[in-house]
């Protein structure tokens, strides 16, 4: 069930429909990460004058320099599950409603949510994911644990995160809570996919949309698998 529904996001990732979307979304990632190195770099560079780091140690201030782009590297990767989260709320009915009208044309379709809930969501959601990155970031230089640690808690987040939010097109959001929770394996390996990819340079870019498809293709074979399950009626 996993390998399909992931077969089938990767599929619709790059197809016609589908590549408008896929633009807007990496524009807007790489909008996002850029603002961030930006800000990033002009706090280095305040915090190297106001300490006169320059004029009085310049082989540590070039030494400084060349730590600090690896450091922004690394910050960008532990920010990028948060960045992915936003981008998702931006696009999420317009990929999923594709997605659904392609390859389950004949199911319902879903409700897009309003945007300004769908955002509060991804925006609750993106800040909690912000602060368990910048606690792992703590831990990054522990052996395993700190890439363990990131690895887990991205996993959990973007599998609750993606899922509830393709859900909530079909079922109040306590419902799309609780399917997570029920099928908790499949939803948590779908998070491992996501999780993996965050951590490949430009594959990440591709998250929002792949985890949207992904989750969409998923939340619908959970839910024919739960309809066949339930007790029929005498």
């Amino acid at each position: 069930m996993l390998v399909e529904s992931a077969a089938a996001a990767l599929r619709q990732t790059f197809s016609p429909p589908m590549r408008a979307i896929l633009w807007k979304s990496l524009g807007l990632t790489l909008g996002l990460l850029a603002l961030v190195w930006l800000g990033l770099t002009r706090l280095i560079q305040l915090f190297q004058a106001n300490h006169h780091i320059s004029a009085q140690y310049p082989i540590l201030d070039s030494l400084a320099y060349y730590l600090a782009g690896f450091g922004l590297v690394v910050v960008l990767v532990y920010l990028m599950p948060a960045v992915s989260i936003l981008v998702a709320g931006f696009f999420l009915d317009d990929a999923a409603e594709i997605v659904e009208r392609t390859d389950f044309p004949d199911d319902p379709p879903g409700r897009a949510m309003p945007f300004g809930t769908a955002m509060m969501y991804a925006v609750r959601f993106a800040g909690l994911t912000l602060l368990v990155n910048l606690a792992a970031l703590v831990i990054f230089f522990v052996p395993v644990i700190g890439i363990a640690a990131f690895f887990g808690a991205n996993a959990y987040l973007l599998a609750r995160e993606y899922f509830e939010m393709a859900a909530a097109r079909f079922r109040p959001l306590s419902e799309a809570a609780e399917m997570r929770r029920v099928f908790a394996v499949r939803t948590l390996g779908a998070g491992c996919m996501l999780a993996a990819m965050m951590v490949v340079p430009i594959v990440n870019l591709l998250t929002p949309l792949f985890g949207i498809a992904l989750m969409v293709h998923l939340h619908k074979r959970l839910s024919r698998r739960a309809l066949a399950a339930r007790p029929r009626p005498n």
